[in-house]
C-alpha cells in the first residue's frame, strides 16, 4: 500500500483524497458507510468537499485506515495554484 502525501488546503481537496483512497482500496461507498457507522449521505457529502462533523470525518478515515497529520502551512506550489485557478475558470465558464 502506498503512502498518501496529498496536501489538503480546501474541503474539496479532502473529499477528493478520501474518494481516491476509497477507490484505490476497492471499497464501495456503501461498505465504508456501513463499517464506519455513518450514512452514505455523510460519506457522499465528505467526498464532495461539503461540511460534515469532525467525528464523522474521523470515523470514515479510521474505516479507510487513514489518519490526519497537522503541519505548518507553506506557500502553495505552482501546480496547486494552477489547479486552483483552473477550478475558478471552470466555475466562471459554467455561469
Amino acid at each position: 500500500m502506498s503512502i498518501m502525501q496529498d496536501i489538503i488546503r480546501l474541503p474539496k481537496d479532502l473529499g477528493l483524497a478520501i474518494k481516491g483512497a476509497r477507490a484505490a482500496q476497492g471499497i464501495k461507498a456503501t461498505d465504508v458507510a456501513k463499517r464506519s457507522g455513518r450514512s452514505r449521505d455523510i460519506l457522499n457529502r465528505l467526498e464532495r468537499g461539503q461540511d460534515v462533523t469532525v467525528s464523522s470525518l474521523m470515523d470514515i478515515l479510521a474505516t479507510l485506515g487513514l489518519v490526519l497529520r497537522i503541519e505548518r502551512m507553506g506557500l502553495p506550489t505552482l501546480d496547486e495554484m494552477a489547479a486552483r485557478f483552473a477550478d475558478l475558470e471552470e466555475q466562471d465558464d459554467a455561469a
